[in-house]
């Protein structure tokens, strides 16, 4: 099978990391795997990830006169180059609902990114409650949970020297709004924790209040940094199926988090880990000085999360049932590049008119909106009352 996955961009962070693990898996199995990118890559930018060298890295240009078997979108963005692509099959791997990243008074790129669940493409995904968002657009989304390193993320191995106290671990990119990491840092300075550390994908040296900092640091190497945590404090406002609470879980902690969407795939609250009605800034605090003060309940919940995490599917399992899925979809009939790329201008030319305040929206919405496109319709009335 001959395969091209598009991607926004190689830099180091979680989706791309399962993108790469799914992507490579292929690859492995003898499959001709291309990685599509806007830009010429360069090896440097993903070498932090072991395997995807394996792959073969095109631009949309190099690509144009070649035909494949399947084009598999992961990012809403690159949905609407997917066209661009020449393929017999055209998937859809959602990672997320990506119309939640934008804030309300970005209502039009919102749409645009909830229109592409309207191409008429199979879907695959990662967590169950995205699986059940997308069955309000008529999509059954094939369900592949993420996995994990099983040979990086171990209970056993090199740590950093650690001495009395609760040291606490923030994970995130400190410039995200939806990830929050500035104020999950804000409400551990609050709490008596004896040290704050934090794991960032952002290129920075220091953080204020902050103990440690390690940036852009390859998956090979964070679990080191995780055994040598007690608790991962990760306040994300959006996630799919988020994966360092289950890494840390992996490495003997445990994790505080807000009732994020995909948390409950694997986080069971006071079992494994505590969970927080979102933005109950003071239980966040309450929690971190219980664990601080209550070793029972510390050493109970990392029990918990080790059961968890010797219970959950390794990247090589994820990615096998990822590739046995993407096997039977490529024996099922798909959306053609032709109406793929009509779907996909059309789309697009409602949201520039949208955007442009063009009067002549008016008729998309009242005709041809409404008569071809009644989903887009109903959701495209909800925008523009708002």
């Amino acid at each position: 099978m001959k395969c091209i996955f598009t991607l926004g961009s190689p830099a180091i962070g979680g989706g791309t990391n399962v993108i790469f693990e799914h992507a490579s898996k292929m690859a492995k199995e003898g499959e001709d795997v291309y990685i599509v990118t806007d830009r010429k890559i360069e090896p440097e930018e993903y070498a932090w990830h072991t395997s995807a060298h394996l792959l073969k890295w095109v631009t949309y240009d190099d690509i144009k006169d070649e035909e494949f078997d399947m084009a598999i979108a992961t990012w809403w963005r690159t949905v609407y180059e997917l066209y661009r692509v020449k393929s017999k099959r055209y998937v859809y791997f959602v990672q997320s609902i990506e119309s939640k990243f934008y804030k309300d008074n970005e209502q039009g790129v919102k749409m645009l990114a909830e229109m592409t669940y309207m191409l008429d493409m199979k879907v695959i995904t990662e967590a169950t409650w995205i699986k059940e968002y997308l069955a309000k657009y008529g999509v059954d989304a094939y369900l592949v949970h993420n996995g994990i390193r099983k040979d990086i993320f171990i209970l056993e191995g090199d740590t950093y020297k650690k001495g009395k106290g609760l040291r606490v671990l923030v994970e995130g990119p400190v410039d995200v709004d939806f990830k929050n990491v500035p104020k999950t840092i804000d409400l551990v300075k609050q709490s008596d924790a004896d040290e704050i550390w934090l794991l960032t994908s952002s290129k920075i040296d220091s953080y204020p209040g902050v103990d440690k900092v390690f940036s852009q640091v390859p998956p090979v190497d964070c679990a080191k940094i995780y055994r040598s945590c007690d608790v991962i404090v990760k306040l994300s406002y959006i996630e799919g199926m988020f994966g360092p609470p289950l890494e840390m879980f992996h490495c003997g902690g445990t994790a505080i988090v807000y009732d994020v969407t995909g948390h409950d795939e694997y986080i069971e609250h006071n079992k494994n880990g505590l969970v927080v009605k979102t933005d109950d800034d003071d239980k966040v605090v309450e929690y971190i000085n219980k664990l601080k003060q209550d070793s029972k309940l510390l050493n109970r919940l990392k029990k918990g999360a080790i059961a968890t995490a010797k219970s959950w599917v390794s990247w090589e399992e994820s990615s096998m049932n990822f590739y046995k899925t993407v096997k039977k979809l490529n024996e099922m009939p798909s959306v053609t590049q032709e109406v793929l790329e009509t779907k996909s201008k059309f789309f697009f030319d409602v949201y520039v008119k949208y955007e442009t305040k063009d009067l002549s929206i008016k008729r998309f919405v009242g005709r041809r909106l409404r008569t071809n496109h009644p989903r887009i319709y109903k959701f495209y009335r909800k925008i523009i009352r708002k």
